[in-house]
C-alpha cells in the first residue's frame, strides 16, 4: 500500500493533535493534514484530495452530516469516515445516509482505526461493532416500507448475501454468477433502496424485515 494522505475534520485541537500523532507513527501513513471546520475541509478539497477523511460529526458552522453531503456531491470518490462520540445515535443513520465509507468511536483503539483504514482503501465499509449493534437496536423499532414494485428474486437473493458481508467476487462464486452480473444487481440494489453504499442496503433490509439480526 502507498503511502497516504489523510485529513482529519474535528473542532477540538487537542483531540486532532492527538490522532495526527497516532497516526503519523503508522507505517502506511504519509502525510497527516487538519481542518477546524467543514468549510476549512471543502476549501482544502479543491487543491488536494485525501487518501482518507475523518470526519467529526458535531461540529460549530457545517456539521459533519453537511460537509459530508457537500463533499460527496463535488467528489463522489472521496472516501470518508466519521467519528463520533457516545450519545451521538441519532447521527448514525444520516451519516451512513450522506454516504460515508466507515464509522468508528472517538475512543477506539489505534488498531481499530487503523483496520477502519485498510478497509475503506481498498473499497470495503468499516463500521464498529458499537455502531452496528445500536443501528440495529434502533432500526428495529422503524419499519419500512418495501420498495415499490418490490425487489427481483436474484436481487433480494444478493441483498441477503451483502448483509452477510460478502464481496461482490464471494457472492458470484456462491451463486454460480459471474462477478459483472453481481456487480449490476448491487448497482440496481442502490439505485431502487436509494442507498449510497452497502451500510445503506443493509439498514433498507433490516427496517423492511427482509433480514434478522
Amino acid at each position: 500500500m502507498d503511502k497516504l494522505c489523510v485529513f482529519l475534520v474535528d473542532d477540538h485541537q487537542l483531540f486532532r493533535e492527538g490522532l495526527k500523532l497516532l497516526l503519523s507513527n503508522l507505517d502506511f501513513v504519509g502525510e497527516v493534514k487538519m481542518a477546524s471546520s467543514g468549510t476549512e475541509l471543502l476549501e482544502a478539497l479543491e487543491t488536494e484530495l485525501p487518501d482518507v477523511v475523518f470526519m467529526d460529526i458535531e461540529m460549530p458552522g457545517l456539521n459533519g452530516i453537511e460537509t459530508t453531503l457537500a463533499a460527496l456531491e463535488k467528489f463522489p470518490e472521496l472516501r470518508i469516515i466519521a467519528l463520533s462520540m457516545y450519545g451521538e445515535e441519532e447521527y448514525y443513520t444520516k451519516m451512513i445516509q450522506a454516504g460515508v465509507k466507515g464509522f468508528i468511536l472517538k475512543n477506539s483503539s489505534i488498531g481499530e482505526v487503523e483496520n477502519a483504514m485498510v478497509n475503506v482503501v481498498e473499497g470495503r465499509n468499516y463500521f464498529s461493532q458499537e455502531i452496528v449493534a445500536s443501528l440495529v437496536s434502533n432500526l428495529k423499532g422503524h419499519k419500512k416500507a418495501p420498495v415499490q414494485g418490490g425487489l427481483s428474486e436474484r436481487e433480494a437473493e444478493v441483498l441477503l448475501h451483502i448483509c452477510k458481508g460478502l464481496s461482490n467476487k464471494e457472492i458470484a462464486d456462491t451463486l454460480f454468477l459471474s462477478k459483472r452480473t453481481v456487480d449490476k444487481h448491487r448497482e440496481n440494489l442502490l439505485l431502487k433502496t436509494g442507498s449510497k453504499n452497502t451500510a445503506g442496503l443493509v439498514m433498507y433490509a433490516i427496517q423492511c424485515g427482509i433480514i434478522e439480526l
